[in-house]
């Protein structure tokens, strides 16, 4: 009998318990995200060769996002601002047995200006725009450890050549930074 009082009892207050209103939701105010600065380098491959705030400071453009890639040997890195797709900045350092006299006969192209004080032999040069994306601007080199290094910046849509031109002035100066030995 005492089993069943105290059964009974404990079944009343579960029941009640039951019964009860849940409490109030509490609103927590949101989170801002958090942002972390990157380093290109962090990336990978030929992205180890870049630095964000030193494209910044040759070029004036802010980049945060880096992507690189390796095939045979062959090695990339893509450069970007988070929000737009262009402009963007192309490295690409590639294992070669050319030498000086190859270089400028079979790798310097049509209209190209050569650059002194960059690598073994270098040039810059400028594109017109085509479907998709602005003007490019593109400076090459054949680095001292035999690798044919180049560097190239794809305007957005509208751009004009002349800021093409200018800009391939100011790669030639980042061109002057990138350590391809480290590679």
């Amino acid at each position: 009998m005492r089993g069943r009082i105290c059964l009974a009892g404990v079944a009343v207050l579960v029941v009640a318990g039951c019964a009860a209103q849940d409490p109030e939701p509490v609103a927590v105010p949101r989170a801002e995200p958090v942002v972390l600065d990157v380093p290109a380098a962090s990336s990978g491959g030929a992205c180890r060769l870049l630095d964000f705030a030193v494209i910044e400071e040759h070029t004036g453009e802010r980049f945060d996002v880096a992507a690189s890639s390796s095939r045979g040997d062959t090695h990339t890195c893509v450069v970007r601002a988070e929000r737009v797709l262009l402009p963007e900045l192309a490295l690409t350092v590639s294992d070669t047995s050319i030498d000086v006299t190859g270089f400028t006969a079979d790798v310097l192209p049509g209209g190209a200006r050569k650059v002194g004080n960059l690598g073994r032999a270098g040039y810059r040069r400028t594109a017109n725009a085509a479907d998709g994306h602005g003007p490019v601007a593109e400076v090459g080199w054949l680095a001292a450890e035999g690798r044919l290094v180049t560097l190239r910046w794809t305007l957005p849509k509208g751009a004009d050549r002349a800021a093409a031109d200018e800009l391939a002035d100011r790669l030639v100066g980042l061109a002057k930074t990138v350590d391809t030995p480290a590679l």
